[in-house]
């Protein structure tokens, strides 16, 4: 190695370091993510009131975390320091409070600002007490200068979060299938906050292009498109590949059916709803609002989007399974997505937020049936949340049950420490054989270490990053499109 090239990556990791992604991945999680959970959760109304009121519901406001700190038995609060929680066995955490609100027939009763839980604190991030501290005053703090951070203190025991490697959501793969009814299918997981719904294409025997998604089985997808309101004229414009013969099938199938209102009755009776028309109709509607592509949206204004949507995942179907493309490679590393830290821990407060609003909900219903009417500061019970996210981070299973996302660091020597930091796994089985997931791919080149993966079972199932690797995160979508329109381009409805 040259002076040069040595200066070059010295002066890289100087500005990065090893975790950067890990770590702004969390300060992303803390600073942006938790709101929005909030948002998603935001009013809770209980099903039992007291008779004298017509009108009630909990309001989530606005949530923040502090530094972490520590009460001592005196109630007497102070910051808390990493080498202290190792030492004495305790969890490097800060609190999480949160505004809440009670509004009695639309009129604010009481608001308040309450602690709801603890939440672990990723070392070297934003919110950690050693955050930007020179070499000297890491020393002073009882800390290892050249410590990346990027971990967890539990109980004293510094725990690390396995990126998880997954295939990527939203985005249509085609694929051949050796077994089945159908020679091709498309799959496509749309997610959006806690909905991941899969999706599937399927063209039969019949020539007909068939969708599945939820209990939804196999509906012709020509006949889902004119329920969301686009006509055969729309279809064969946006699906755009002319007078295609497989297309013109389907769309004389569905020649009889005119217009949405049919479409949609004509949806119902395929699944199998048997009630009166308007309750049929509305029940489609709501599985076609809340389950059908739920990514691109969840109301009746967004239906037109999804059948344009549908439209062009129809056309890649066709170019494959009719035109003779080539199937999408799911191990093209631009088909698959890392879960870091921040991600899992946002799957992880998501669920468990849910649990707490249950538990104040049942808590506020019991006293309600006992003939009184509680604050709702009473109700609520910020052991239970703290307890749950301790949980999954001491015992590593976490959300759907998969296990060994959470894990004990390997401190055996500084490499083996910066290789666990590092890891990637990916959720494939290691029982299975696999041979095409366990390879090395030619996208893996800069993101990939090509030579650290376990002999045995795990092989090619557990990778690491990179050294120069870095994960790119989520983007907003409307900041993205102005700053494109401020560039000179144009937004084509």
């Amino acid at each position: 190695m040259n002076k040069r090239t040595e200066t070059l990556i010295r002066r890289y990791f100087d500005e990065h370091g090893f975790v950067a992604s890990d770590i702004e991945s969390f300060n992303n999680f803390l600073d942006f993510e938790l709101q929005r959970i909030i948002e998603e959760n935001k009013t809770v109304e209980p099903t039992i009131i007291p008779p004298n009121i017509e009108t009630f519901h909990i309001r989530l406001d606005k949530i923040w975390v502090t530094k972490p700190e520590i009460t001592e038995a005196d109630g007497s609060r102070r910051d808390l320091y990493p080498f202290e929680a190792r030492i004495r066995k305790i969890s490097y955490s800060a609190p999480i409070f949160m505004e809440i609100s009670a509004h009695i027939n639309g009129i604010q009763r009481e608001s308040f600002k309450t602690q709801i839980g603890n939440i672990p604190i990723m070392l070297k991030s934003k919110y950690c007490h050693l955050s930007g501290l020179s070499s000297e005053q890491l020393i002073a703090a009882g800390e290892d200068p050249d410590d990346t951070g990027g971990y967890f203190i539990v109980n004293g025991t510094e725990k690390v979060l396995i990126k998880i490697e997954d295939l990527a959501a939203n985005v249509l793969t085609v694929d051949e299938q050796k077994t089945g009814i159908a020679d091709f299918v498309g799959k496509i997981f749309s997610e959006k906050v806690s909905y991941k719904i899969p999706h599937t294409i399927e063209k039969l025997k019949d020539g007909t292009f068939y969708l599945s998604f939820t209990r939804v089985k196999r509906i012709p997808l020509i006949l889902i498109v004119k329920a969301l309101g686009l006509s055969d004229e729309e279809v064969v414009k946006h699906v755009n590949l002319g007078t295609n013969s497989d297309l013109l099938v389907n769309l004389y199938q569905q020649a009889d059916i005119k217009d949405q209102a049919i479409a949609i009755d004509a949806v119902a009776k395929k699944i199998g709803i048997t009630q009166t028309q308007e309750i049929r109709m509305q029940r489609v509607e709501d599985i076609l609002d809340k389950y059908l592509l739920p990514h691109i949206g969840l109301e009746q204004a967004d239906r037109k989007a999804k059948g344009v949507n549908l439209c062009k995942y129809l056309r890649s179907y066709i170019r494959v399974a009719s035109l003779g493309e080539l199937v999408d490679d799911k191990d093209h590393y631009k088909n698959k997505r890392l879960k870091l830290s921040g991600d899992l821990l946002a799957d992880l407060f998501r669920v468990n937020l849910k649990v707490l609003v249950g538990d104040m909900l049942y808590n506020f219903q019991r006293i309600v049936k006992r003939g009184k009417f509680p604050s709702i500061k009473v109700i609520i019970r910020d052991k239970l949340l703290t307890q749950r996210i301790y949980s999954a981070l001491a015992t590593g299973v976490w959300i759907g049950g998969r296990k060994g996302v959470s894990q004990r660091m390997d401190r055996m020597n500084h490499l083996a420490t910066l290789s666990h930091l590092q890891r990637v796994v990916s959720p494939l089985a290691a029982t299975q054989e696999n041979f095409e997931a366990r390879s090395l791919h030619s996208t893996h080149l800069g993101r990939l270490c090509p030579t650290e993966t376990p002999e045995g079972s795990n092989i090619g199932l557990r990778k690491n990053l990179a050294l120069l690797a870095s994960v790119t995160h989520e983007v907003d979508e409307a900041k993205l499109t102005e700053k494109l329109v401020s560039l000179g381009l144009e937004v084509v409805q």
